[in-house]
């Protein structure tokens, strides 16, 4: 398998992911975005955390969970818990904007 096969295979992966993304985002309420993974899930608890030694870091806990992962055979996962020390974004869905852009 050359360079150029293995980019193809990858772009294919890829364009499946998102679409399968984009069948699947009207069952969720929540996008979460860590330093390494994107998830949907329908509930999503984050609490911040500290260490002894004073630094901060946030424990996510989301429940019925798409993880966004090439590699990942299974992406739906019942209970996810991420620690990280990096920032975390939580956004909640609106129903009314879930539209994800038309493939061509």
């Amino acid at each position: 398998m050359g360079i150029e096969d293995l980019e193809q295979y990858e772009s294919e992966i890829e364009l499946a992911l998102y679409r399968e993304y984009r069948d699947v985002i009207n069952l969720f309420a929540y996008v979460i975005e860590t330093e390494r993974r994107f998830y949907l899930a329908n509930d999503v608890d984050v609490r911040v955390r500290s260490t002894e030694g004073g630094e901060v870091f946030f424990e996510v806990t989301m429940v019925d969970a798409w993880v966004w992962d090439i590699y990942r055979q299974a992406r739906f996962v019942k209970q996810v818990r991420v620690l990280t020390f990096k920032d975390v974004n939580v956004e909640e869905l609106n129903p009314a904007n879930l539209e994800p852009p038309e493939s061509q």
